[in-house]
Parts: structure tokens; C-alpha cells; sequence
């Protein structure tokens, strides 16, 4: 059995998923977001500039098209996964591809989610900043040496040497100096605000609003949460998904869950390889694979059958 991963929003690229849209699910996902959100995803993906596939909205709207249709033509053709992680925007993706929401209701959650953190990202300016060669101690130490007084907190356990700090700008500033003092390398992200810290208050209040309008179910397989590495359940979705935008992605310590539960191998549904790259470094006896263009998914599909 394999793990199925969705990435968040970074890797996206003029021309993703324009190759997959010949696989009817994925094209059949497509439409089906297009009507929710408003966008025209299949001429964005065939057509779509630089600048456009990279404006946020339509870059988690994109990513998550990809994901969840390729998803769904994986599972059409007989394979399923043995529990789904996902990657911040990834988590939203990864709701419907468990079963918890139906795919219709996930990218409502979605609209609403991106909206709310983008309004948020223009009320209260911020950045994130990852630390190269970082561990838990010693970005949290970071954090709280140069916050002074205001927000500055990990926001993505990525692997054991990378970690993102998120919080105001000045703070962030001071947090890069100081880094770099320390004879470390730091690498500004390309985010419009601070994500996954309390500055993201107002927009986690939209999420919760949204989420009592969904239909939750339980997930007919394991669905590990970001915000504590552990199986999402029902009955906590409004909390979970709340915190979720608000809280640091723990995507290193899910993994290792994952690996203590005997999980050996792990798919990337979706644009791109940073997921992989993350997992490799966690585990290097891992197996891991790609679904995330055309011939990936063929030659997915190729070693199923022999």
C-alpha cells in the first residue's frame, strides 16, 4: 500500500496539468472546480501566463485541481491509497481524496480559505523565511531571541535541516540577520504574507464560518492532520481545519508517523517533486514515487500491472 501526498501551493508552473486534461477525471475535476470557483482552469492551465498561474488564488486553485483529478483517475483504475497527507493547501485536496468531504464541498472550502488568507495577508503584513540547517530547538529558540514582542513562529516542520519561520516583517528581518550571524543560510519565501501564524486569525474565523456549512464524514482512510501529525477524525473538522491555517504544518513529524505505522512508500499526487524531496530527507529508505504529468501517471499505472 502506498501513502498519497498533495503538495500546497509553490511549485506550480505555466502549463501544469495541461497534459493530464485528456484523462477524463481529471478533466471532469476541472470543470467541476471551474463552476465553484469561478475560473476557467483548463484555458489557465493550457494558457495561463507566468503571472497568472502564479497569482496565489489561482495557483492553490490550479494545484489542487491537479491533485484531486489525478487522484480520482488513479483510483478509477484501481488504485488507492493506504492514508493521504497533505501539504497546507495540499490538507484541503487531501479531504476529498480520503472521502472526508465530497470533491464539490472541498473546493468551496478551498474558495473561502484562499480568499479569507489572502484578505488577511493585505490587513496584517508578513513573511516567511526558511532556515537552511535548521532543527526544532534551534528555530524556536530563534523565534523567540527575535520576535521582540511581536509574531514570529515556525510555520512548516519541512525535514531535519529545513524549517520556515513565519511572523511580521520586521520580525522576520531581525530573524534573517541573526541567522546569518550564526553562520547559517536563510531564504526569504515568495509569499504574500505570514502563513500558518496567528496573523492568519481572521482568515482561520472565515474557515471555521465555512466549515459549518460542510458535510464531514469520516475518511475511508487514514487522513493525517498537519496540525499535530495525527489521524483527522470527523467530529474535529471545524477545529482541526481552523487551527490548520493558523498552526504550523508538521509535515516531517506526519511522515514519521506514518513510517512507525510500517507505511514504506509514498506517492506525490500532484505538480511537482518538493514533496519527494522532503521525504528523502526525513527517510532515505523510503520508496518514493511521482503522479503528477501524463507519463508519470502512465508508468504508475505500467507498474501495476506487471
Amino acid at each position: 500500500m502506498t501513502v498519497w501526498m498533495l503538495p500546497g501551493q509553490g511549485a506550480q508552473k505555466p502549463g501544469m496539468g495541461s497534459d493530464l486534461l485528456e484523462l477524463p477525471q481529471v478533466a471532469q475535476t476541472f470543470v467541476l472546480a471551474s463552476d465553484v470557483l469561478g475560473l476557467d482552469l483548463a484555458d489557465l492551465s493550457r494558457n495561463g501566463s507566468a503571472e497568472d498561474v502564479n497569482r496565489p488564488f489561482n495557483a492553490q486553485a490550479l494545484t489542487m485541481a491537479v491533485s484531486v483529478g489525478v487522484g480520482r483517475y488513479l483510483g478509477a483504475n484501481g488504485l488507492q491509497p493506504s492514508a493521504v497527507l497533505g501539504f497546507s493547501l495540499g490538507q484541503i485536496g487531501a479531504l476529498a481524496l480520503s472521502g472526508a468531504l465530497s470533491d464539490e464541498q472541498a473546493f468551496r472550502l478551498l474558495k473561502v480559505r484562499a480568499t479569507a488568507m489572502a484578505k488577511a495577508c493585505e490587513q496584517v503584513p508578513g513573511g516567511m523565511l526558511a532556515l537552511l540547517g535548521a532543527n526544532e530547538q534551534a528555530a524556536e529558540e530563534l523565534c523567540k531571541e527575535c520576535a521582540g514582542g511581536e509574531v514570529l513562529l515556525p510555520a512548516n516542520y519541512n525535514c531535519l535541516g529545513q524549517i520556515v519561520i513565519s511572523g511580521t516583517e520586521a520580525a522576520i528581518e531581525r530573524a534573517s540577520a541573526r541567522w546569518k550571524e550564526l553562520g547559517n543560510k536563510a531564504s526569504r519565501l515568495n509569499t504574500s504574507g505570514a502563513f500558518h501564524s496567528p496573523l492568519m486569525e481572521k482568515a482561520a474565523e472565515a474557515v471555521a464560518e465555512a466549515c459549518a456549512d460542510l458535510d464531514f464524514r469520516e475518511p475511508e482512510v487514514p487522513l493525517i492532520c498537519n496540525t499535530d501529525a495525527r489521524p483527522f477524525h470527523a467530529s474535529e473538522a471545524t477545529a482541526r481545519l481552523t487551527a490548520q491555517v493558523k498552526s504550523p504544518v508538521r509535515f516531517s513529524q506526519s511522515v514519521e508517523y506514518l513510517i512507525a505505522q510500517g507505511e514504506t512508500d509514498f506517492l506525490e499526487v500532484g505538480f511537482g517533486a518538493v514533496l519527494n524531496g522532503l521525504v528523502k530527507r526525513i527517510d532515505r529508505t523510503t520508496n518514493r514515487m511521482k503522479a503528477g504529468a501524463l507519463d508519470q501517471v502512465h508508468d504508475l499505472l505500467a507498474q501495476k500491472e506487471v
